[in-house]
């Protein structure tokens, strides 16, 4: 689909499957009022925003009800604490929002307690019963294929709704390597083959980045996955690239894949 594409094609699929985020420490109300200006493109309105938990009522009285909110749970760290995953869905749920972005324990994964792991998931499914589930494997730390492709199964058997692969707080955040691992996992479930979705998150930052995951996730799961229900993109910066291919101009961003 990368090569098909034309720029203003993939600008406008890009744009409908975006989950424009910020998450930064120092984030303020005023932050997250002009993100959701933002959501509501001239040219379409992005799939959702993702912010902090505390903003996530915030950001849901600002956008439209086609506009989903998303917050992240156990993030960016990616502890072996339930309860704060607990305390942190349920600031989610009760904020009204839409969706859970939760953080697999890598750490405890790489450490070869699958079991830890496990309790954090199940226990941020269970809290967020009827919110789309996404988790974050963290693929840069995770490091090999089979590190990230146990992380993708584990995040799987425990009710993920999408594999995501970065917090974007890491020196390593999405990679085509990478996607394509957990795009692999996914086609081999099958279950999830035929529902579970895939986020890019961490790097991207231009159209050209957001085509190359889309032909990545139309060669592994088919052209029909091509949607927000089941390919999201999570960046704060892409947005203005996107915008000025659509506007006619020349990209403002340059691929971080080096594709």
């Amino acid at each position: 689909m990368s090569t098909t594409l034309k720029p203003d094609a993939a600008a406008r699929l890009a744009l409908a499957c975006l989950d424009l985020t910020r998450l930064n420490d120092d984030d303020v109300a005023g932050d997250i009022e002009r993100l959701c200006e933002r959501a509501q493109s001239p040219f379409g309105p992005v799939a959702a925003v993702c912010v902090w938990p505390r903003f996530a009522a915030l950001a849901r009285s600002r956008l439209p009800v086609a506009i989903g909110v998303a917050a992240v749970a156990n993030f960016p760290d990616g502890s072996t604490d339930v309860e704060r995953t607990l305390h942190d869905v349920g600031r989610i749920v009760d904020a009204g929002a839409q969706e859970v972005d939760v953080v697999l324990p890598w750490g405890a994964l790489l450490a070869g307690d699958t079991a830890a792991c496990a309790a954090v998931l199940a226990a941020a499914r269970q809290a967020s019963t009827g919110l789309r589930l996404k988790v974050i494997i963290e693929s840069g730390m995770l490091g090999s294929a089979e590190h990230i492709s146990a992380a993708s199964r584990l995040a799987m058997a425990e009710g993920a709704d999408f594999l995501k692969t970065s917090t974007g707080k890491t020196p390593v955040g999405a990679t085509p390597e990478a996607a394509r691992t957990m795009l692999a996992a996914i086609a081999a479930d099958a279950a999830g083959a035929l529902h579970v979705g895939f986020k890019a998150s961490g790097g991207v930052r231009s159209v050209a980045d957001a085509a190359l995951y889309l032909g990545l996730v139309a060669e592994a799961l088919g052209a029909t996955a091509c949607g927000p229900a089941r390919f999201r993109i999570g960046a704060s910066g892409l947005l203005d690239d996107i915008e000025a291919v659509l506007r006619g101009g020349a990209p403002v961003a340059t691929s971080a894949s080096g594709y």
